[in-house]
């Protein structure tokens, strides 16, 4: 001890290291009580948000695809998926039979996934609200 009681030299140090060791400590222990334990991502995988250019990539690619149906299967898309409208109302508005739009949208919607590279099943990573009506008839979904 120095003339003023206090510790000097060595012991001020030690005493010092000791006190950032100890708070170090602790401050890691009340983090990981906040942390929850995900070796397997899953909780990760629920929190993350895309980013907002993977919607706009993926319209601008289905755009593309949809300018290389033919005529009729694009015809019948947009009424019956985009527009909203029934079998029934396309084919009373495109003057054919039911079944004939039926057919061309179901080509349609087979055509696109194929251009798109989708696979039964497969989630269509979209927020367009039309684009995902139009391939929602054929089990191909939205996140």
């Amino acid at each position: 001890m120095d003339e003023h009681g206090q510790v000097s030299g060595r012991h001020q140090l030690r005493a010092w290291l000791f006190t950032i060791l100890r708070n170090t400590f602790y401050s890691s222990r009340r983090k990981t009580k906040r942390e929850v334990s995900d070796s397997d991502g899953i909780h990760a995988a629920r929190q993350a948000t895309r980013p907002d250019h993977d919607g706009r990539l993926a319209l601008r690619d289905f755009r593309v695809a949809f300018d290389k149906l033919p005529d009729e299967q694009r015809e019948a898309l947009i009424l019956v998926g985009a527009s909203g409208f029934s079998y029934e109302e396309a084919a009373e508005m495109t003057k054919v039979a039911v079944g004939t739009v039926k057919s061309r949208a179901n080509r349609g919607r087979r055509k696109l996934a194929e251009l798109l590279h989708l696979e039964q099943g497969e989630e269509l990573s979209m927020t367009d609200q039309a684009t995902l009506a139009v391939m929602a008839q054929n089990n191909y979904s939205s996140r």
